[in-house]
């Protein structure tokens, strides 16, 4: 029989991406727009919940909480799995933050973005409702989208140039859109088999910012130097942008060498793909 799948925030990236794994996967599938719709009714019959909804960092004290509180009343009264998207922001700086994070690393993050994630996730594991929890470093789309990597970093990619926001020698994690999301239809028909509270990394790529701009010239077919990015204008921007603040505010993130232990999830999809990262980048660059 085949199953269904409501996507909340599908116009965004990890949405957009995990209705085309849905689609791919031959489920069904219900697209919510939380400015027109009615959550519970949406959700009435649907076998999971893919949480995409991503507000601005300055709208996540207002509207996480409320956000997160409905998605789990719609779970509750339709007994649907929730799959929510996760990030490394629970984790601290500095030396509350191991070099390899996952499920059974301690969440010690003290700023306040790392502490209204640490609550949602603790929302989730307080519910009685189903939960999967997919956690992935920062995201290359397959299509420029206006994040980090295609905005700013890469925008000059094609001339041969790349501005990376932190230190050129520390691993960062990234996630490919298209190999994190593909993660969620076979963990979704496996859910009878997985607990109330699942927590996977998805391993994605580690890379510095040197092995970037290497691959970087692989993927535009060209030599491409990086430099560092300078942080000045977001401090100039601050009083006037609300975002620049929350920028700021996880700028650590750039400099904080970090991997994700996507062990578990391999375990559980050995045949999980990793698409070559020359290839995620011509996507997320659109060439």
């Amino acid at each position: 029989m085949t199953q269904t799948a409501l996507i909340l925030g599908a116009t965004g990236r990890f949405g957009r991406n995990a209705s085309a794994a849905f689609r791919e996967a031959g489920w069904d599938l219900r697209l919510y727009d939380r400015t027109k719709g009615d959550l519970l009714n949406a959700a009435s019959g649907a076998d999971v919940i893919v949480n995409g909804w991503n507000p601005p960092y300055s709208k996540w004290a207002a509207l996480l909480p409320g956000l997160t509180r409905q998605v789990i009343e719609a779970a509750k009264a339709s007994g649907a799995t929730v799959m929510q998207p996760a990030n490394v922001y629970v984790y601290g700086f500095r030396d509350a933050m191991p070099r390899v994070v996952g499920p059974e690393v301690p969440q010690r993050a003290t700023n306040g973005l790392g502490r209204l994630r640490i609550e949602m996730e603790q929302s989730y594991r307080d519910a009685d409702v189903q939960v999967i929890l997919l956690r992935g470093g920062d995201f290359l789309d397959n299509q420029a989208s206006a994040g980090w990597f295609d905005r700013i970093i890469a925008k000059d990619a094609a001339t041969g140039k790349l501005s990376y926001p932190g230190a050129l020698d520390q691993p960062h994690s990234w996630a490919f859109l298209p190999d994190m999301t593909a993660a969620l239809p076979p963990l979704a028909e496996m859910r009878a088999d997985l607990g109330q509270f699942t927590d996977l990394a998805f391993g994605g790529y580690t890379l510095t910012g040197e092995e970037l701009a290497t691959a970087c010239g692989a993927a535009v077919g060209r030599e491409v130097t990086v430099s560092r990015m300078s942080w000045l204008p977001l401090q100039i921007a601050r009083p006037s942008w609300a975002e620049a603040r929350y920028l700021l505010e996880m700028r650590y993130l750039w400099d904080q060498p970090h991997e994700l232990d996507g062990t578990a999830l391999a375990t559980l999809l050995p045949d999980l793909p990793q698409t070559p990262v020359e290839d995620a980048i011509r996507a997320a660059l659109e060439l």
